[in-house]
């Protein structure tokens, strides 16, 4: 599976994007597919996952409620709407998918998209 993310960009505290991310090739059916992010000088950290068919959500504890990760099967693209934005979200994201039924932890996904940038500015 190939991965393009794309929507990134500059974006004030309490602003929003929302990130997409275009899926090519084979995808896995209910296996996931996750956003990630790191910022400078820190580990990357999941951000949150679905599963291909859309069902079973997760999101680190430190969303609050604030993003959304969807999937468009039609599309095969899955998307990351991101409210209520802090600087602290400051960071490159990333798609990335896996073979796993059960993952979270960014280094069981094997396949990893380009990432994109979001700048949230005070």
């Amino acid at each position: 599976v190939q991965l393009q993310a794309s929507g990134g960009g500059l974006v004030q505290a309490g602003g929003s994007l929302r990130l997409s991310c275009a899926a090519s090739g084979r995808t896995f059916g209910n296996n996931l597919i996750g956003w990630f992010r790191q910022a400078p000088g820190k580990e990357r950290e999941t951000v949150a996952t679905i599963r291909w068919s859309g069902g079973s959500t997760y999101y680190s504890d430190f969303v609050e409620g604030r993003f959304t990760i969807s999937v468009d099967n039609a599309k095969n693209t899955v998307y990351l709407q991101l409210n209520s934005l802090k600087p602290e979200d400051t960071a490159v994201y990333y798609c990335a998918a896996t073979t796993f039924y059960f993952a979270s932890d960014p280094k069981k996904f094997a396949y990893w998209g380009q990432g994109t940038l979001v700048t949230v500015s005070s």
